[in-house]
């Protein structure tokens, strides 16, 4: 995807480094990242646009809404997504002018006014880093429920290891965070009242410029200014005083930490207070503004000194809720339903399953379609633009590859393995260079199940042989799925006889082709939740239904749509079906 991070600020935050940091992870997985800022100072990959979003008068807003619209314009933005308030309006803005989705993170607490309750300016999903702040956003804004979801800091976690602890002469005291704001007042007030400078080496690290209030501790505080390595500052210190990414950061290095912030004090966190600190965002979000007793501050740091490392627990904690890859993975899935939902469009997956070359192949369950038919449908495609795409592809990606910037994709799907897909489908994929996923059935020769159906039965046609599959799979157009050996309705068996069906059928396919299949079709799209969790469990990473599951393809990859075809699909019907909407409409 394009995607816009948008940010207002004059000085690091960690705003910025949380959009650099999930910028870079999502440049790495074939994301293109623009950014837009007052300032911007992290690394990152991808452009950088300045945009004064701190300067706020009518005449710059206009401003601001007209470079958005012509950036997006420009860049090809598929989705905005703003961190910080300034930013957000001007962004909400200029995205319903331009029909462009929109995510907004929520880093800190809301301010609490008659507009901003009428206008949040968050676009289509608000993200809190914390559950204090979604709280905030629904009691305070009524910004309602089903727009929010917690959406943690993502940490390069393997940037941090627990660390020795530090043999200094005196305990090394670091303070961390902004000195403008509330963060600079209350470190003001930490220097000021709380901390012994005589008895600790007390050490500010900030990218902040100090100001008069501070001259006066500039001979008993060492001011360090702002650095990269933050690791590499952490490892000297017996005690880290911060909130947010910092305590975080400084967790995961294993030192004692002091969780302290713009709302409250957590205090020294441990494995009894861990949960607590992560809903607050580390003591930066509460339900009042500085609600610190700060008399008990200097017992905290007497504490925190008295430990080596924090506790190995608090560690994995924060391993496991700010691992990178499992933010961004989240992010995207947000991402795609935003997306999804705001265009209402999907890439198709359609359904096919037999091919006929004259009326005397015709069957009685309408589970075919003319091969001249067939080939019109090819030629639609092309004219529109599509190119196909396989799960096989899907798993080499990612899901998220559908909506790629500049492209159409399409998914054929052909069920049951009949014969006329080697002699008469293959040829014409060639053809008009498309692929497909073919699901076959590994224990009948024709199709019993519809042919011994005691109230319908249907006309005797053959399967493909072993040769004919493998010469599908090596085709290099064709992927082999799994769709049971009898073709039964799973959701009347027991779960050992759907084991059974499901995981025979995988190792024949497998033993012939040589390689792991990837996906799984459910006969007559029916199935349960042993039908998913068997799926899952012998290894198939997606399973494709019929008319039942999301309409989003990425909310549950055991449980895809797809779109029917049928004897009477023409061109017209295929168009209608295949122009991204057509789920949104039938299914209401």
């Amino acid at each position: 995807m394009n995607i816009l991070m948008a940010l207002s600020q004059l000085e690091v935050t960690g705003a910025e480094v949380y959009a650099t940091t999930v910028g870079n992870e999502l440049t790495t997985r074939g994301h293109r990242v623009y950014y837009t800022s007052d300032t911007l100072t992290k690394p990152h990959q991808g452009s950088f646009f300045k945009l004064r979003f701190n300067k706020r008068s009518i005449p710059r807003r206009f401003w601001h809404v007209g470079y958005l619209i012509y950036l997006i314009k420009k860049h090809n933005i598929q989705l905005v997504h703003a961190h910080s308030r300034a930013s957000s309006w001007s962004c909400h803005v200029a995205c319903k002018l331009t029909g462009t989705p929109m995510v907004t993170t929520v880093h800190g607490r809301q301010p609490v006014h008659a507009s901003r309750k009428k206008f949040h300016a968050m676009g289509n999903k608000a993200l809190p880093v914390c559950e204090a702040i979604k709280d905030q956003l629904v009691q305070d804004l009524g910004v309602p429920k089903e727009q929010l979801v917690v959406s943690r800091n993502g940490i390069e976690t393997d940037r941090f290891q627990v660390m020795t602890p530090p043999n200094n002469a005196r305990p090394v005291v670091t303070i961390i965070g902004r000195l403008t704001g509330p963060k600079g007042e209350l470190c003001y007030r930490l220097l000021d009242k709380c901390l012994d400078l005589d008895k600790y080496d007390v050490r500010v690290v900030s990218g902040s410029q100090l100001d008069a209030r501070f001259e006066a501790f500039k001979n008993k505080v060492t001011f360090t200014g702002y650095t990269h390595n933050v690791p590499e500052m952490l490892s000297g210190a017996d005690l880290v005083i911060g909130a947010g990414r910092v305590a975080i950061e400084s967790l995961m290095c294993g030192r004692p930490t002091l969780a302290i912030g713009e709302a409250t004090s957590i205090g020294i966190v441990t494995s009894k207070n861990i949960q607590h600190a992560i809903a607050t965002n580390f003591g930066d979000i509460g339900p009042t503004d500085l609600d610190i007793e700060f008399s008990t501050i200097a017992n905290e740091v007497e504490r925190g000194l008295g430990q080596k490392q924090c506790d190995p627990e608090v560690t994995e904690t924060i391993k496991a809720s700010y691992d990178l890859s499992s933010v961004v993975d989240h992010i995207e899935h947000v991402y795609q339903d935003v997306y999804i939902d705001t265009l209402r469009r999907e890439m198709p997956v359609i359904m096919y399953h037999r091919f006929i070359q004259d009326e005397s192949e015709k069957g009685v369950h309408g589970t075919y379609l003319h091969i001249k038919m067939f080939e019109k449908h090819l030629k639609l495609l092309k004219r529109m633009g599509f190119e196909s795409l396989t799960f096989e592809d899907l798993a080499e990606a990612n899901v998220i590859r559908r909506l790629e910037p500049g492209k159409r994709y399409i998914m054929l799907t052909v069920d049951d393995g009949y014969a006329d897909n080697y002699h008469l489908m293959l040829p014409l994929l060639k053809k008009y260079g498309f692929k497909a996923v073919v699901y076959v059935v590994t224990g009948e020769t024709f199709n019993r199940w519809d042919v011994e159906n005691p109230d319908n039965p249907e006309n005797q046609v053959s399967l493909m042989t072993a040769d004919q599959v493998k010469a599908l799979a090596e085709s290099g157009i064709i992927e082999i799925g799994g769709h049971t050996i009898t073709h039964p309705k799973l959701d009347t068996l027991s779960h050992n006889e759907q084991y059974q069906e499901i995981i025979g059928n995988k190792q024949q396919l497998e033993e012939l082709l040589g390689k792991p299949l990837t996906s799984f079709a459910y006969p007559f799209g029916l199935h349960n939740d042993d039908s998913k969790h068997i799926a899952k469990d012998v290894g198939y990473q997606f399973a494709v239904a019929t008319n039942s599951g999301p309409l989003q393809f990425h909310q549950d990859p055991y449980q895809i749509r797809r779109i029917g075809i049928f004897p009477r699909t023409d061109v017209f019907g295929l168009w209608r079906k295949i122009r991204g909407n057509y789920l949104f409409r039938k299914v209401r």
